[in-house]
């Protein structure tokens, strides 16, 4: 997971709504409605229970240390999706047995590796990287209509770009991938559960793989990868990396065909992922 600092997330609070307004004008669909869809929930169902389920946010001071802000835009995604959420005023172990005193139904915490959405009575989890990509691959499909039979290129695949890859096979997408780290890469695609339909290729090089393909995830941490002369009128990109591999150019070209965050998307894919587990059976 890639280490955020307080700049990145500041404005997130301020911003929801106009985001939300952005998303709608984008894909068609408010966060809500994204995450439902990455989640395969129904959103009326999920707005009906949100308010009825408790989430507290964990605070956790281990590694690097707790990021200024992170909790607070956590706690703010949370509320503007309809959750009853809280943060605990005590950290770690602590704050797990605050969140327990007050009976809350999930606990989202991070650490140097880690975020994710923990349901109590299901023992379920949601993990950010994985719930990320899927609400970007989500996005993405929205975007472009559909995806089913496309060639999308997907940037790192980290855990992120894993997910947005094992998504967009599941719509259907003819999926290339490029990652730095070649041999790794070649190890998992061979994991992969793929058809002859959804056969994966392995980009060798960034710039003509950029070239050749409109419809992009960008999963890598790396900044100023996609250039104007990547960008057509065609080009719809979906970038959960962090911070942005497009550069000031290309985004200005690329206007509203663009979907990036630092949190939202993924924040709200965990929560409504997360809250599935009060429909399931204990375990």
């Amino acid at each position: 997971m890639t280490r955020l600092v307080t700049a990145d997330i500041s404005d997130i609070a301020a911003n929801l709504k106009n985001y939300d307004s952005e998303l709608v004008a984008r894909t068609g669909y408010s966060l809500s409605g994204i995450a439902c869809r990455a989640a395969e929930i129904d959103e009326a169902q999920i707005k009906n229970l949100l308010p009825e389920i408790r989430v507290g946010i964990i605070p956790i001071s281990s590694g690097e240390g707790i990021i200024g802000g992170f909790s607070d835009a956590v706690l703010n995604i949370l509320l503007h999706m309809g959750a009853n959420a809280f943060i605990t005023r005590t950290t770690d172990i602590a704050g797990i047995a605050e969140s327990f005193e007050k009976k809350a139904d999930i606990v989202m915490l991070a650490d140097d590796e880690s975020f994710v959405a923990l349901h109590f009575r299901s023992r379920s989890i949601a993990d950010n990287s994985v719930c990320t990509g899927k609400a970007f691959a989500t996005g993405l499909r929205l975007m472009a209509g559909s995806l089913k039979g496309r060639e999308v290129l997907i940037i790192g695949c980290g855990p992120v770009g894993r997910s947005a890859t094992e998504t967009l096979i599941l719509m259907g997408a003819r999926v290339s991938v490029y990652d730095v780290q070649v041999e790794p890469l070649k190890v998992w695609v061979k994991t992969v559960d793929q058809t002859a339909d959804s056969k994966i290729q392995i980009a060798k090089k960034l710039d003509p793989a950029l070239q050749c393909h409109q419809y992009i995830i960008d999963a890598s941490p790396a900044r100023n990868i996609i250039h104007a002369h990547h960008i057509t009128p065609d080009t719809y990109v979906s970038a959960p990396g962090f911070p942005c591999g497009l550069d000031a150019e290309a985004r200005e070209k690329l206007s509203n065909r663009l979907l990036h965050d630092p949190l939202q998307l993924g924040v709200a894919t965990m929560l409504v992922s997360a809250a599935k587990g009060q429909f399931e059976p204990l375990k």
